[in-house]
């Protein structure tokens, strides 16, 4: 891999040779700007204000512009005369734990690799300091016309180098937080802990960019005229979440449906209990106390009076079809079946009423009975 800047690790006393080698690289396609009604490309050329004329990348240098518009050309034998330690020099300043550093900090990485036979040894002495002390190296260093902030980690046989924002370049996240005061119960935590135990974890290696294939696969198409637009898919609109409890639940049988049944990562299966909403709670049965009187009486009624209409209905239709005597006999059979229901249904409320007024002479009767004085 092709170096960016040759230096050295200040490590105390010790230097260490090192090549600053990106530790990164983008994948993402890249598009140039086009004239839509003939498909010509359209540039940008950089033009000098003076003569009008367009400008080489080798004529061009840098300047700084005052607040009256004068341009100071500053040179890189400017920049590199400058009494900075970090010019040339990554410089070791802490030892910190690695949980300590803010990913908010985190910037581009870099491999640093060891510059000749020379930096072999001290190189793989920080190498294995680091690793043993398991902490990161906080360093500075100067890259691109400006000092920064650098972290020194050790990645399998490698020091790579995480560029780190200043402390004050992380803006303070006023106003981001939402206003209104929310509360999240117990069992929403627990589904949404469900949830994660559901998902688990992944093979970082196993993920990829779906966009940039989708859009590579399109390119491909359009190059050799076979290019047809798939169906829009629509997607359900996002917005407020009515259920949040339905839709955690949702989530876990999905992402379990998506894995194959596949529980946490302990190989236990994440529980979701069904919350049951809006039904009301079963009515508790009553415990001790003697079993009414009138219900009974009123059941051997009810059922007594449900016997002798079967048996009246059971008479109507044997008589003789046809005939006035069979017509009016099986009427009268029905309106005895209804005086009985209706006789049944007075004998239910009389006993009903004898069962509580009995209830009230014991309660009145235990009133009135003097209570016993225990003896001394």
């Amino acid at each position: 891999m092709r170096s960016i800047w040759n230096g050295a690790i200040s490590f105390g006393l010790v230097s260490i040779p090192i090549k600053l080698v990106n530790a990164t690289e983008s994948h993402s396609i890249s598009f140039r700007q086009i004239h839509v009604s003939d498909g010509g490309r359209v540039r940008y050329r950089k033009v000098c204000e003076l003569d009008g004329e367009e400008v080489s990348s080798d004529e061009i240098g840098k300047g700084y512009e005052e607040a009256d518009g004068s341009i100071i050309p500053i040179t890189e034998e400017d920049l590199a005369q400058l009494p900075i330690a970090t010019a040339k020099t990554i410089e070791i300043v802490s030892f910190v734990p690695a949980d300590e550093i803010d990913p908010l900090q985190m910037d581009a990485a870099y491999y640093l690799a060891a510059n000749g036979a020379t930096a072999a040894k001290p190189y793989t002495l920080l190498r294995e300091a680091l690793k043993r002390s398991r902490r990161v190296a906080i360093a500075k260093y100067a890259l691109r016309g400006r000092e920064r902030l650098g972290m020194l980690r050790v990645v399998d046989d490698v020091i790579a180098m995480h560029g780190l924002l200043w402390p004050d370049e992380i803006r303070a996240p006023e106003g981001v937080a939402p206003d209104a005061e929310v509360s999240v119960r117990d069992a929403e935590l627990d589904l949404a802990d469900a949830l994660m135990a559901t998902l688990g974890e992944v093979e970082m290696s196993s993920l990829h960019d779906d966009y940039r294939e989708a859009v590579e696969a399109m390119i491909a198409a359009k190059a050799g005229g076979g290019f047809e637009p798939p169906e829009a898919v629509v997607e359900p609109a996002g917005g407020q979440v009515i259920d949040l409890m339905a839709a955690l639940e949702n989530s876990v049988r999905a992402a379990r449906a998506s894995r194959g049944g596949e529980g946490a990562q302990d190989g236990t299966e994440a529980e979701v209990t069904p919350i049951r909403r809006g039904a009301a709670a079963a009515a508790p049965k009553a415990v001790g106390g003697k079993k009414s009187t009138a219900g009974s009486a009123g059941r051997k009624t009810a059922a007594a009076a449900k016997k002798t209409s079967a048996k009246s209905a059971a008479a109507a239709p044997s008589a003789k079809a046809g005939g006035k005597k069979s017509t009016s006999a099986a009427t009268k059979s029905a309106s005895s079946a209804t005086k009985s229901t209706a006789t049944a249904r007075k004998s239910t409320s009389a006993a009903a009423k004898s069962t509580s007024a009995g209830a009230k002479k014991t309660a009145a009767a235990k009133k009135a009975a003097p209570r016993k004085r225990s003896s001394a």
